[in-house]
């Protein structure tokens, strides 16, 4: 039985603490707030309840697998989760709208074909089969084994099959999402459509490989669910599991640095005053055989204070270039019925938003694509006569100042395509800017890190849970396999198969 110390009490630490604690470990989570669950978050006021960060469960299989392989209960047992459909409303710029029903790519298609036409929604369904051959040729490298040591074959590979495309005397494939969207889709709204997904990660679809079509295809393929009470349900019941299981906690405990023995990590080491959670003054190390690190890039290099963590040919660490903003809206007047779980209210001006965010000097976009979060769920309200509403959109991360208040009236005013009346049934809204992602998460800007993909170079790829320090190993968003709550997961098992298995370790199968 080794000791092992966890940085962190986000939800990939905390996939990892449970799995290491059922093999026979004693693990202890240091957190440097005074709760769990990482960017999942929740916010109360008057009655009102509020998801902060993610507010739709992809791919629940991740959750599922932990849960199955750390006790009896399955996570049914432990949280309400509430398939969402329709998946998601859209209403695009030039008014037109559509749903599209959830984990049914034939719904899908139809649903297109309705609202835009069959020529469009042929389109649509051509470039899902691709996307399909996308996700079969990514995801076991990208999200079901640790990082190849030969890492630049996946970045130097673009796995989206292309489809010719032919100008003039020149014949050219898709590279990007953008062009896919440009050359194969053919239709703005569509092209809308797709390129939401890339923005919804906080990526320019203008720079995305063509393999992010994986996307959209994990959404229509293994649809999309709400867990019953809010998002933050989760990140409590992977909280009790770990406990259930022997798990230690200390809150309030930041580690300061990563100490080394004999050439490996041998524990933690804390601020004076916080003395691994004692309360005694002084500054104290917490020894431990293996160190496992839910933190950021720049974060962990602070912690082991200059010495090389990644190795030469390494991927380097991404930085995030984009965060989010959420307003939070306390509404009179209750849900109506039929009403969308989530509605995306498109951009009136995408190539002027995708500039501002993106460009050489980002900024806040004049007419964002915001996304309306509507769920049927009597916990998060005082009673039936009100409704609690989210909106999130992309922002630079490190937004801050006066301009995000303007932004947030302008999430609002397009957030009044999707809710008529919206103003007047304002009772109070509040904010949540990157400054509070960065609180909660410790990313720096407040950025969200993006999930793992193939090609550009590898510019999208996250550095390997395993590290040049012995002992030293990293989870969670900001390594392999990348951001979002599946990917977390996913982290979770990665390094807890590779602690128990050793370096052999090759995922599931």
């Amino acid at each position: 039985m080794a000791r092992i110390a966890v940085i962190g009490a986000g939800l990939g630490a905390m996939a990892a603490a449970a799995r290491l604690a059922v093999a026979g470990h004693r693990v202890t989570v240091y957190e440097r707030t005074d709760t769990y669950g990482g960017a999942l978050r929740r916010l109360e006021r008057e009655g009102f309840a509020f998801d902060t960060g993610p507010g739709l469960l992809p791919l629940p299989a991740v959750y599922r697998d932990l849960f199955l392989k750390t006790g009896k209960e399955p996570l049914e047992a432990c949280v309400e989760l509430v398939q969402v459909d329709p998946s998601s409303h859209h209403v695009f710029a030039d008014g037109t709208d559509v749903s599209l029903p959830n984990a049914s790519r034939a719904g899908v298609v139809s649903a297109l074909d309705a609202a835009l036409g069959p020529a469009a929604a042929e389109r649509w369904g051509d470039f899902l089969v691709r996307a399909r051959e996308t996700w079969d040729r990514t995801r076991r490298p990208l999200l079901e084994e640790p990082l190849w040591p030969d890492w630049q074959v996946l970045a130097g590979r673009e796995p989206y099959p292309a489809v010719p495309h032919r100008k003039l005397l020149r014949t050219r494939t898709a590279g990007t999402l953008a062009e896919v969207a440009a050359w194969e889709l053919r239709d703005p709204r569509l092209a809308a459509l797709l390129e939401g997904y890339a923005l919804e990660h906080g990526l320019d679809p203008r720079s995305t490989p063509a393999g992010a079509a994986v996307l959209p295809y994990m959404e229509h393929a293994f649809g999309t669910w709400y867990v019953r009470g809010g998002l933050r349900e989760l990140a409590r019941a992977v909280y009790e599991r770990c406990l259930a299981r022997g798990v230690e906690f200390r809150f309030g405990a930041e580690v300061t640095g990563v100490p080394e023995k004999d050439g490996r990590a041998a524990g933690v080491e804390f601020a004076e005053g916080a003395c691994a959670g004692s309360g005694r003054a002084g500054r104290a190390v917490a020894e431990a055989e293996h160190v496992i690190a839910g933190v950021t890039p720049g974060v962990l290099d602070r912690l082991v204070r200059g010495t090389r963590v990644r190795g030469e040919g390494e991927v380097p660490g991404r930085p995030g270039t984009a965060s989010r903003l959420t307003v939070l809206l306390a509404l009179r007047g209750g849900r109506p019925g039929g009403t969308p779980h989530r509605t995306v209210v498109h951009t009136r001006d995408r190539e002027a938003e995708l500039e501002s965010l993106f460009g050489s000097s980002p900024g806040l976009p004049a007419h964002p694509t915001v996304t309306v979060l509507r769920p049927d769920d009597p916990a998060l309200v005082p009673d039936a006569d009100h409704e609690a509403v989210t909106l999130t959109s992309a922002v630079p991360a490190g937004s801050a100042g006066p301009d995000l208040d303007d932004h947030a009236q302008n999430m609002i005013t397009a957030a009044e395509r999707a809710v008529p009346g919206l103003r007047g049934r304002l009772l109070h809204h509040g904010v949540r800017t990157p400054d509070d992602i960065a609180e909660a998460t410790g990313a720096e800007g407040g950025a969200v890190p993006v999930p793992a993909l193939a090609a550009a170079g590898g510019r999208l790829l996250h550095p390997s849970n395993s590290t040049g320090v012995p002992g030293l190993s990293t989870v969670g968003g900001w390594s392999h396999p990348g951001g979002g709550l599946p990917h977390a997961g996913m982290s979770g098992a990665l390094v807890a198969g590779l602690i128990v298995e050793g370096p052999g370790f090759r995922g599931s199968q």
